[in-house]
Formats: C-alpha cells, structure tokens, sequence
C-alpha cells in the first residue's frame, strides 16, 4: 500500500513538473535563440531480477533539444545567426563564461556588445566593446568591423574584435535556468575556428508549438491516470480499515 500511495506521489509530482516545463516551451516560443527543454521519462528501472515502475523526480524530467530553429532574414547589421553547431560566448550574470545561440545584439549605452536579454558578449579576450560608429557589420567568421563615426565618406571598415564562438562537442554541457549553455561543473569551451554566422538573420525558436500543446494534453492524461491510482490506494486502505474493525 505504502508503495502504491508513493508511487502515485511521487508519479504527481513528475507530471507536475513536466507540465512545467512543457508550459515554459509554449511560453519561449517566439524567443530568439531558445532551445526547448525536453521532458525525459524513465518509467522502468531494473532492479534485482525484477522490473520497479518508478517515475523520475522532478530535477529528473529536464533536458534540452539541441537541434537548431529556423533562420530568418531580418537585414539588421547586429543580427546573427549561428549556421554552424557554434555557440556565441557570452557573460554570465556571475562573470563567468556561458553560450548562447540568440543572435540579436545590440550596443548598450556604455558600449558594451550585449545580446537581446542583456549579456555582454565575449570576444577573444573579454567582453566586446564598440567604439562610437556612423556603421557597423560582423563578417561571416564574426569579425566586427565599424566605420568611425565621423571618418571621411568612404573610408575602409575598421576590424575592432571577433565574436568568440565555440564548440560543445565532445563536452558535457547543460542548460541553466537563465537559459544559457553552462560547461557541466565549471570551465570553458574551445573555441571553434570553422563557426560561421549569418549576418543579418536570426534563429527562431526550435519550439514547435503544435507539438508542445500534444505533449501538453498528454502530460494532463498522465496526471490523470496518477491521480486515480492515489485515489485508488485511499479506497484500498479504506476497506482494508473496514475489514479489521469486523474482525474486531
């Protein structure tokens, strides 16, 4: 009884929390750059020569999709979309080094090169800083080249830095609740000298939203199914309670 009213908890609990995530996905769908978490069931799990049924807690349900989303022009010099498996580095709020795939950056007012959701993006030794500019474009390997402002009507672009981008193969990296690319228990990533990016464009989301509301409904089936074994469990213990008091 113990095991069945622990199961259907603890089965609760997960589905809870993968309604969670399946809610943050449909939530990012139109966020730049976003990899969707994925909900990772492992309902059977070996033991002895017997087969447990067990549902994951809930640190168990999370990963992430790596595939990537959808490009799409948008004909803005700061935009850009990583075309290879690359990440861009950026800061984290810690200082530390993460990665990203949003492409939106965008000059703060004290220069710094920040992504869309405000992290200073790293170039090959620190975060990037623009000098003042009458024009400014990031070449296809991320070289960033401005005009100085003021400078004469034609004069040649000015190479100033390089995106830092880097390559997780081979890494053991996750997903962090700020929605970057962290390297598993610290460190950093090499960078990769083959990334390429497409200036001028963006990558989508890799939601697919229609897929999300599947899972949604599913998930809620599950639920549901746990629900009625707990359910269940209080009727069995009900009875069992009724069968001792008529033995008494």
């Amino acid at each position: 009884m113990d095991k069945m009213v622990y199961t259907a908890l603890s089965g609760l609990k997960s589905q809870m929390a993968a309604q969670s995530v399946i809610a943050n996905n449909i939530a990012n769908a139109s966020t730049i750059g976003y990899r969707q978490d994925r909900v990772s069931f492992e309902r059977l799990m070996l033991k002895g020569q017997a087969f447990e049924t067990r549902s994951p807690a809930a640190e168990e349900v999370a990963d992430f999709d790596r595939r990537s989303g959808a490009i799409v022009s948008t004909g803005r010099n700061l935009d850009v979309a990583v075309t290879s498996d690359s990440w861009i580095a950026v800061q984290a709020t810690d200082g530390t080094e993460a990665y990203t795939r949003r492409g939106d950056l965008k000059v703060a007012l004290s220069g710094v090169l920040e992504t869309g959701d405000g992290y200073p993006v790293m170039g090959e030794a620190g975060p990037i800083t623009i000098p003042p500019h009458d024009r400014i474009m990031i070449a296809d390997d991320g070289a960033i080249s401005i005009q100085p402002k003021g400078a004469e009507p034609g004069a040649p672009m000015q190479q100033i830095g390089r995106l830092k981008l880097v390559s997780a193969e081979g890494s053991k990296t996750l997903k962090g609740l700020d929605n970057l690319l962290h390297v598993e228990n610290g460190g950093v990533l090499p960078t990769d000298m083959a990334a390429r990016v497409a200036s001028g464009s963006l990558e989508q989301s890799n939601v697919n939203l229609t897929q999300a509301l599947v899972d949604m409904i599913e998930n809620q089936r599950g639920y549901e199914v746990q629900a009625n074994l707990l359910a269940e469990a209080k009727k069995m213990d009900e009875q069992s309670a009724s069968l001792m008091r008529i033995q008494g």
